[in-house]
Order: C-alpha cells, then sequence, then structure tokens
C-alpha cells in the first residue's frame, strides 16, 4: 500500500507534470503553438519517461540513492542531471529532476510515480491529438482481444517468446490500427510487464488514462448491442448518480439474458435476469 507520504508526493509530481504539458495539448486550450509541435513534445516526453523509468528499475542502486529520503534534494537532482543530461528532453530532465527532489516511503514508490507520469503523458499526447476516446476504447478493446486468446495472451506474456518476435506481434496486430498513445502503452506492457499480468496492467493504464479526464469507467455487460443514443442515455444517467463523466466500456455478454450489469470500481450494479435469479437462488440457499 502507498504510504501517505509518497502519495503526497504523486499528487505533487502530477502537478509537475501538468505545467510542462502545452497549454494548446489540453482539451479545450488555446496554447499559441500549432497542435503538431504540441503533439510532437509530448511524445517525447513520454517516451523519455518511460526510459527513465526502465533505468532505474534496471539499476537498484540508482533508485535507492534518487530515492533515499536521508539525502538532499538537491544532491539527488544533481545526480539526475549528470546521468541523463543530453539522453532525454529538457522537459523530462526537469520532470524528474524536480520528482526526485520529492519524498518516497520506498523506492520502489519513486519507480511507480515515474510510470504514472509517462502513461499520463501519453494520455495528453492523445489528448492533444483529440483522439483520447480512441485511445480508451483500444486499450479495453485489447484486453478484451487478449483475455479471450490464450494462445495470443501466452505469446505476448510468456517467457516462451523473445522481446523481437513479441514487439514483432504486437506491430503485426496493431500497426496503423491504433493511436500512436495505445501502441507505447501496450508494447510497454508486453515488454516490460513489472510483475503484473498483461491484463492487469491494461487495465491500470485504463484507469489512469480515464483519470486525465476526470471521468470514471464503467464496465456494462449488455447481451445485445447498444444504440448511440442508449449509450448516450446510459452515461449522462451514470454521471449524475456519480458526480463525473463516466466513460462506457461496453461488453457483450449473451449469459446476462436480459438487462444490463454495470462495474464501476468496485461497485456492481446488476440489473440482468441472470444476476436477478442468481440473486433468488442465493436467498432460497441461505433458507
Amino acid at each position: 500500500m502507498t504510504g501517505a507520504v509518497s502519495r503526497a508526493s504523486l499528487a505533487e509530481a502530477k502537478e509537475r507534470l501538468e505545467a510542462v504539458i502545452p497549454s494548446s495539448a489540453v482539451a479545450g486550450g488555446s496554447g499559441g503553438s500549432s497542435p503538431q509541435n504540441d503533439t510532437a513534445d509530448l511524445a517525447t516526453l513520454g517516451g523519455d519517461l518511460f526510459a527513465v523509468l526502465h533505468l532505474i528499475d534496471r539499476e537498484h542502486g540508482l533508485r535507492r540513492a534518487v530515492s533515499d529520503p536521508s539525502r538532499d534534494g538537491a544532491d539527488k537532482a544533481q545526480l539526475v542531471q549528470i546521468l541523463l543530461e543530453g539522453k532525454v528532453s529538457p522537459a523530462a530532465l526537469g520532470l524528474v529532476a524536480d520528482v526526485v527532489r520529492l519524498r518516497w516511503s520506498k523506492p520502489s514508490e519513486l519507480s511507480d510515480a515515474v510510470e504514472v507520469l509517462a502513461v499520463t503523458a501519453e494520455a495528453a499526447r492523445a489528448e492533444a491529438d483529440r483522439r483520447i476516446d480512441d485511445l480508451e476504447d483500444e486499450l479495453f478493446r485489447f484486453s478484451r482481444v487478449v483475455e479471450g486468446e490464450p494462445e495470443l495472451r501466452g505469446a505476448l506474456a510468456g517467457p516462451g517468446l523473445p522481446d523481437d518476435r513479441k514487439l514483432g506481434l504486437v506491430n503485426a496486430l496493431l500497426d496503423g490500427k491504433v493511436t500512436p498513445a495505445t501502441m507505447t502503452l501496450v508494447t510497454e506492457l508486453v515488454l516490460r510487464p513489472r510483475g503484473r499480468s498483461l491484463e492487469a496492467g491494461l487495465a491500470e493504464y485504463g484507469r489512469l488514462v480515464a483519470q486525465r479526464r476526470q471521468r470514471l469507467v464503467a464496465l456494462v455487460r449488455t447481451p445485445v448491442e447498444l444504440t448511440e443514443a442508449q449509450r448516450a442515455r446510459l452515461a449522462a444517467v451514470l454521471a449524475t448518480a456519480y458526480g463525473h463523466d463516466v466513460h462506457l466500456n461496453i461488453e457483450l455478454d449473451p449469459a446476462s439474458i436480459g438487462g444490463l450489469s454495470i462495474e464501476i470500481g468496485d461497485e456492481i450494479i446488476d440489473g440482468t435476469i441472470a444476476g436477478r435469479l442468481d440473486d433468488v437462488r442465493r436467498r432460497l440457499g441461505a433458507g
């Protein structure tokens, strides 16, 4: 569990990230530079932050040194400057230097924070292209493909294939079919899962993308495809109930028989006939 010190530091790190994201990259923003330039900067930022994550995950001594709470923050920032100057963009270097100045409860939480910033930068990249909805949908759809095809999951997540073969498989599946941010995030999870299953990593990255839009994600299981009008009405009802915009991930589930099952975080709203039958069976069993 993340300590209170690290939670506060993560919140501050996110604020530092927002400060370096070009204003015109934010939905509805109106910065002075062109969207093309903003997108290129964000593509560099996300990739550079992932490169820093790989370094500190690989070099345990470095990770301990830059997360040591007893060490002066300026010294840690200077170490980062020496190691990374000229190897990552100035924006990424300044952000990482700021992050290592913060206090972290343990070294792994510094690494986790850099990963969060990298994913958020990729979400901002998609937002700059007005494709953040596509990014959310693509991560969800890919997770469902992986979940439904054990052989593909084994090839991408198992130890059998070398990284270059896995990368080739990801390219064959997704290249030219998804947003650049989706390609970056899926590739990252396939090649460097950081101890998670591929499905868990995709779910976590999807949650971070949704956070970028400050909205909730609802997994909706339905026996039939919903029309656009039905989706819009459902999203509006859930937004009113939860006080946040809600992004719908729709999953066709013939076993639900009728009605909808909606999962938001740890809460499940089950209006399906199958759900009601299960509830009746539980009540009968309890009696």
